[in-house]
């Protein structure tokens, strides 16, 4: 299959030198300092919206502990209610 497009154009002096291609205008001023602000604001978003969720996780740190915590303290009450109830019944059966 053959794709029919323009062949690229070759600028080329008389003595056999090429054009040099004119590169396009450069920014006005304004436009850099636009273009440099916006850049620094997303960065600076980006780096609080990374600090915000690294204190985040920070605040949960000590509250997973204490779930963890009052999760161990359940269950050792539990294991000593099974264990009461398992003396009480062992009681029973020898009367």
């Amino acid at each position: 299959m053959i794709h029919h497009r323009k062949p690229p154009t070759l600028d080329m002096t008389p003595d056999g030198a090429f054009r040099v291609v004119a590169s396009r205008p450069a920014l006005p001023a304004g436009a850099r300092l636009a273009a440099t602000a916006l850049t620094i604001a997303v960065l600076a978003g980006t780096l609080g919206l990374a600090a915000l969720a690294f204190w985040f996780a920070l605040v949960l740190i000590p509250i997973a502990l204490l779930a963890g915590l009052i999760g161990w303290a359940a269950l050792r009450l539990q294991i000593w209610r099974l264990g009461a109830s398992r003396e009480v019944m062992r009681r029973n059966d020898t009367i």
